[in-house]
Parts: C-alpha cells; structure tokens; sequence
C-alpha cells in the first residue's frame, strides 16, 4: 500500500530556496536566451506574452531547459507561434513570470512544486498532489497532465556492490534490509535526520546501515564518492545521467517514501488553445524516466544541443 508522505524540499534546484530574496532575482534572470522580450531590471515586470504567441520558460539547470524544448517545439509543429525564455532562475523568479502572464508554460515538478506553494502538504499519489497544487495555484493558472517521467531522490548503488548482491533495476529498497549493516550510504547533511532520508528508510524499509557520510545532494562529491565505492549507496536523483555513465542501479521506491516529482506543464488558463493542452498532454503520456535519464545523458554527457535532442525525440515518439 502506498504511503501517505509530506512534500519535500530537497533539491534546490526543483524547489528554490524560500529565503532568496526576489530584490536578488534580477542576477538570476539575466541568463535568460536572447528571444525573451523582457528588458526590465525587475524579473517579475516581465511583459505579458503577445497574443497568439506561446513563451515557453525554463529554470536554470540543463533538464529543464530540455524539456522546455521538448514542449515548445511539439507546439510549433502545430503551428502555434512559440518563443523562449530559458534559463531564468528559481521557482520564485519564474512563478511570478507566470503569474503576470510573461510565460505561458514551464515544465515543472508536481511535488516540488506542491511544496513551494504548501510546504506542510501530504503526497499520496500523482492525482492527488495535482489536484492539491490547482488547488493552491494562483487563479490565472493550472497544471495539465503529468507524465511518468520522475526526477527525484533515490537510493542507488553503483555498480561494484549490485553486483555482489545481485541487485538489478527490478531490485527495490527493501531488498537492501539484509545487506544494509554491510554498506556506508552517502548524501546531504539533512539526508541523515529527515524522513525522506535515514530516518524513512528505517521507518518504512527497516533499513540500519554501517555508517553515513555527508557528501551534497546528489551533487560531484556524491557521485564520485559512489564511483570510488567510498560509499556504497547513496541519494542520486532518478535522471541523473551519471546513472549511465556509472551504471548505478537506482532501487525502486514502492511506497513512495521519496513523494512525487513527475514533470508536469505549468500554464496559464488563457495561454494555450485546446488544441495545445492536447498537445502537451500527448507529449508527457510518452516521456517517462528512462526516456527522460537518456535524453539527459545526451545533452550533459554527449553534449548535443538541447534543442537538437528535443526534436529528435518527438520526431522519434510520433509526436511531431
């Protein structure tokens, strides 16, 4: 049965930090492409998009911007006019965008995104934490439907120690309760005391380990102390593309002690044509992890363009 779990914050880079001061956005936004329309040193006094033209947005790190790729461009080959306005910083800066009608669509989160509106909000399923975010959205905007495809916490192992306890992509957590005692796993400071941490994992798998060492989340140091074997598991996000390049075995999670992260399209209610929700909607019924692990590898590791990745999937998918 699944688990009821509250929201949680735990990557920066899907929820933003609460505390940055939106004075300090403008910094942030300056990174945004150069088919954004917004001159302002005010991130948030963005222009409205132009009628009949769609601005898709991205936040600042290279899945995101993928993914606004993905959608914008499944929308052009409808026909639908679309602009870009990429790389613009945290959820702070680019909610507000939203909210003042400079972006039409984000790819988002639904959890991360739940957490920044409710922080004290429970996941318990994918519908569920939709219906709450709409619930909790500004009244000018809504989600749409989201797809399989997860970026979240996991507990991985590398290579070395599924091995040697036969451990494969069909493995789940609970199959590490007799093996634990024998591993260090490694992650953020906070990993050792929340419950979507240590604490969860005994809890809800029973899970003790040898030891934990403090690494970052998710970030080089954890990815190099699991390919070292300095630790033998740790918290890596689900599509990261050093799982590929490392062949770390993520442990499937399911009672959903990590909650719920599916990419998920953020729009304006007067954004976008019935014609585009389906649209969107289409592209996320094909985009799941996996689909979305590899597509990453191919712009972090194999350094395409993301743009080039992104028509090359729909095109792949049928979608376009």
């Amino acid at each position: 049965m699944t688990s009821t779990r509250k929201s949680s914050w735990s990557r920066t880079r899907h929820s933003g930090a609460a505390a940055v001061a939106l004075t300090a956005a403008a910094a942030l936004l300056a990174g945004c492409s150069s088919d954004s329309d917004d001159t302002s040193d005010n991130p948030l006094a963005g222009e409205k998009a132009k009628a009949g033209t769609v601005v898709v947005g991205s936040n600042n790190f290279a899945e995101s911007t993928l993914l606004a790729d993905i959608y914008g461009e499944a929308l052009k080959a409808k026909g639908l006019k679309v602009t870009y306005k990429h790389n613009i910083g945290s959820r702070e800066t680019t909610y507000g965008l939203m909210k003042n009608g400079s972006v039409t669509v984000l790819p988002e989160y639904n959890g991360s995104l739940l957490a920044y509106l409710d922080p004290e909000a429970e996941q318990q399923s994918t519908d569920a934490v939709n219906e709450a975010v709409k619930a909790k959205l500004d009244k000018k905007l809504t989600v749409l439907e989201s797809s399989p495809a997860e970026n979240k916490d996991s507990v991985s192992v590398n290579a070395e120690t599924a091995k040697k306890y036969g451990l494969t992509a069909e493995s789940t957590l609970a199959d590490l309760k007799d093996v634990a005692p024998d591993l260090t796993i490694g992650g953020s400071p906070e990993f050792q005391t929340r419950q979507q941490g240590l604490k969860g994992l005994e809890s809800v798998y029973g899970l003790k380990f040898k030891s934990f060492k403090a690494l970052d989340a998710g970030g080089p140091l954890t990815q190099s102390a699991l390919t070292k074997n300095t630790v033998q598991a740790a918290d890596v996000f689900t599509t990261d593309p050093t799982i590929i390049k490392e062949k770390f075995v993520v442990l499937k999670d399911p009672e959903n002690l990590f909650g719920y992260a599916n990419v998920t399209p953020l729009v304006t209610k007067d954004g976008l044509s019935k014609e585009g929700v389906a649209t969107l909607n289409a592209v996320s019924a094909k985009l799941d992890t996996k689909t979305l692990l590899d597509l990453d590898a191919q712009v972090q590791l194999d350094k395409k363009d993301p743009l080039d990745v992104a028509k090359e999937w729909l095109t792949s998918a049928g979608l376009v």
